[in-house]
């Protein structure tokens, strides 16, 4: 038996497009429910299907030809993605490190030089995140989104996630580890699993980025 050509159709839009995965899948499914309908309304006026398939591709573009626009709302949704992850890991660690700083501190404690430099620059990057969404969404209304936007973000949220580890590491060495050790051992672990999370957001909004989208050549 031939193969369906809408699953050809799908499988190769699928394959050109990148996004975060509950976006790409419900964009996918969506056109693939919409190509469907209009080979079965072409089939109804008594077509062959494979002929209601070449009319409904006509009216709905080939994969290549959707790719641009669809790439181009996806990276959008990436760059939420890691915006939203930035600030939230970003968020809660430094809540997280602060709460081990005030139990273990003792009196004329200050942090780190290094410490209050990393953790100012995943501060930032978690200020400029939030400007970002502010970007992304209520402004459309008004002006489009920078061309250059999901690729800034996405070097932000690489620039916090490596600065994060080493100012965990920073803080972790100069506290008094005997009084508050528990707290470090979990707080380094919320570290590293949070820089994991956002790396690889970060790196696929890069990737998203680099990408060519509707009104690029």
């Amino acid at each position: 038996m031939n193969a369906d050509p809408i699953d050809d159709y799908v499988a190769e839009l699928t394959a050109a497009l990148h996004g975060p995965a509950r976006a790409k899948s419900r964009m996918v499914e969506e056109i693939r429910d919409g190509l469907v309908e209009t080979v079965a309304a072409h089939t109804g006026e008594d077509l062959r299907y494979q002929r209601a398939f070449q009319a409904a591709v006509r009216e709905f573009g080939t994969p290549v030809e959707l790719v641009p626009s669809c790439q181009q709302e996806l990276t959008i949704a990436q760059t939420r993605h890691t915006a939203r992850a930035l600030i939230r890991t970003v968020g809660f660690l430094v809540a997280c490190w602060y709460l081990t700083w005030t139990v273990g501190h003792s009196r004329g404690w200050q942090l780190p030089t290094a410490v209050e430099i990393l953790a100012a620059i995943a501060t930032t990057a978690g200020t400029l995140a939030a400007t970002a969404l502010f970007a992304t969404g209520a402004l459309t209304r008004w002006m489009p989104v920078p061309d250059r936007l999901p690729l800034v973000v996405g070097w932000m949220g690489t620039t916090a996630s490596v600065a994060m580890p080493f100012a965990a590491l920073a803080f972790a060495t100069s506290m008094p580890l005997a009084s508050v050790w528990p707290l470090i051992v979990l707080a380094g672990g919320l570290t590293v699993a949070s820089h994991a999370m956002l790396a690889s957001s970060a790196r696929a909004c890069r990737e998203c980025a680099r990408l060519p989208i509707a009104g690029t050549t």
